[in-house]
Parts: C-alpha cells; structure tokens; sequence
C-alpha cells in the first residue's frame, strides 16, 4: 500500500513526536474557549474551514484558531484541498496514497470516496513525487491527527478518512464546476472540509508590492518599485492589512463572484484562492438549495474569519510578509 512520507517534518515543523504534540497542545490552547459574537468553540456545523500553510513557527498558532472552531463531531470523511505550488495543473487531482504519514502517527486516505470523484473524469491524479512535493497538503496533516486523537482517544482505527484535493490554477467557471461535483459531500454532515491558505504574499520577493493610500484620497493604488521612497500614510503594513480585509469581507459575504472580483481588482497573491474558490461555489449552491434559515438568518454556509496575522509589519519597500488567517463555515 502505497504510503505519503512526511518529506516536510524536521524542516517545516519537527519531526520528533513529542515535541510536535506538545506545540499542538499548547497552540490550540492559546486559543480561547470562546470568542465574542461566536460563542463557545467548537460551533456547532462548523464542518468547514480556512487555515494557513507555512511553516509552523509562522503560522502554527494562527492555524489553531480555525482547528479549535471545527466540529468533528460527527465527522467520517474530511476533504483537504490545497493549492499547487510546484506543477501546473489547470484543474484538480487526487492523491493515489492508501497512508499520509505524520510523525504523530498515519492517517487513512478514503479510497471509496477518491474513486467517486475520480468516476466523474473531472480530476487528475497526482504522481508521488508531486504528492510529496506539496506542502499545503501536508502541513495540515498533523493538526488533523491532533484533533482527531483528542475527539477519537487510543483508536486511530476510527479515525474519519481523508481526502486530499490538490487545486490547480481553475478558472471561475471550474471552480463552480468543482463545487458542484462536492455539493452531495458538502450537505453530508458527516463531511468535514478543510481549505489550505495562506493569504497576502507582499514583497518584491514575491512580485507584488501593491500599495493602498490612505482612505479617502485622491492618489490611486500603485505597485511600489524598489526604487521608491517607503510610504507612510499609511504603513505598507496597514495597506497589506486592507488588502486582505477586502479579500475576507469578500469571502464572508458567501459569492463566489464577489471574491474573484475583488481578486482583479486587487491582484493579491492569496495562494489558496482557487481552493477557496471552489468550497465558496459549493457553500453557494448549497444556499441557494436550501435557503436563508427560518429567522432570516444568513450565518450558515458563510465563512467568518477569526483570526488575522502576519509574519512581520513591513515598514519599507525592500521588507517582505506573508499573512495568515483563520475561519469556520457552520453547515
């Protein structure tokens, strides 16, 4: 049985079990029971959620916000999408492991389900070397044992399956086509899904130094040369800090269409959107089939953020962030 190595461990996060578990522990611990305006943590359907990739002294604390606000309650198969970072694929694929390994222990894939995505034709299939390759598969792996062995204690055996998703550079119109396809999975309540992403890339490093004047003025958003005197009305920080909030106030609308506009406008170098993209056309479709709750409500299917940080507060031109966020959707 064919078997995904942990290739990032003792590099991207440690590769000794113990010490692994313990800043897990201690990171989902940080975080608040409860949060204002949410309530107690987990909510209840909180089934879906959006969390970052990087490294663990970057973003583990961050990514613990959205693991302590998922209900795996009822939990029996969980779908990992991530975006590709090392091939180009213009649509999705699909892992041929039987086993993820972490250091904490192995997790199974869902060969049942897999073979009912891979039944449409719609998805490749990943080879191992670009399946080990990935990271924004991986890097979720071990919070995903954390939670499980604290919601499964001493039987990994009754583990939920897994089902990675690697998301190419899809299109609007496949994203919604990819949402369809995971629209039956989506209204399961036994189905859980997790979206990896980080969000703001800025820096020259990156290719993107799109600046943001203060609000209101009449000087118009511009990319910022190395050559350029750093601004600071407001701080490049702050301009980053915008850019996001309009990408999340976006996605916590619940259209698709809203979030890829934002995305034109804007450029921001969010590497997990089209992942994001195809949850948000599936939570659509699902709203409009079952429609806004009996008190007009319109919280479920939508991601709320809880969670916001970046690696560092840029200053200057030649400085460089990457930004990390939290959120759930109640289903």
């Amino acid at each position: 049985m064919a078997r995904r190595a942990a290739s990032h461990a003792g590099s991207w996060y440690s590769s000794s079990a113990p010490t692994l578990s313990s800043q897990l522990e201690k990171w989902l611990g940080d975080v608040p029971d409860s949060i204002d305006g949410e309530g107690k943590l987990p909510p209840s359907g909180a089934r879906v959620i959006i969390a970052p990739h990087a490294g663990y002294s970057y973003s583990g604390p961050a990514a613990a916000w959205a693991y302590k606000s998922l209900d795996i309650s009822k939990a029996k198969r969980i779908f990992l999408l991530g975006p590709s970072h090392h091939i180009y694929l213009s649509g999705c694929a699909l892992s041929d492991c039987e086993f993820y390994e972490t250091p904490l222990g192995s997790l199974k894939l869902d060969r049942a389900t897999i073979s009912e995505l891979q039944a449409t034709l719609k998805f490749d299939t990943m080879s191992p070397r670009t399946d080990e390759d990935e990271h924004s598969l991986e890097m979720h792996l071990p919070y995903i044992y954390k939670v499980l062995s604290r919601a499964f204690p001493n039987d990994p055996t009754s583990f939920p399956l897994l089902i990675p998703i690697l998301v190419g550079a899809t299109t609007a119109e496949l994203e919604r086509t990819y949402g369809a396809l995971l629209l039956p999975y989506l209204r399961d309540p036994s189905s859980i899904f997790v979206v990896s992403s980080d969000f703001c890339h800025w820096g020259l490093r990156f290719n993107y130094t799109y600046y943001l004047p203060a609000s209101p003025s009449s000087a118009i958003p511009r990319h910022l040369r190395a050559k350029d005197l750093s601004p600071s009305a407001p701080p490049i920080h702050e301009s980053i800090s915008r850019l996001d909030k309009m990408a999340m106030d976006a996605i916590e609308t619940g259209r698709h269409e809203s979030f890829t506009d934002v995305l034109k406008e804007t450029g921001n170098t969010i590497c997990g959107r089209h992942p994001i993209g195809v949850v948000m056309a599936g939570l659509e479709k699902l709203e409009a089939e079952e429609g806004v709750e009996g008190d007009g409500s319109t919280k479920k299917r939508r991601f709320r953020f809880v969670r916001y940080e970046r690696s560092s507060d840029v200053t200057e031109v030649g400085e460089s962030s990457v930004s990390y966020v939290s959120a759930f959707a109640q289903l």
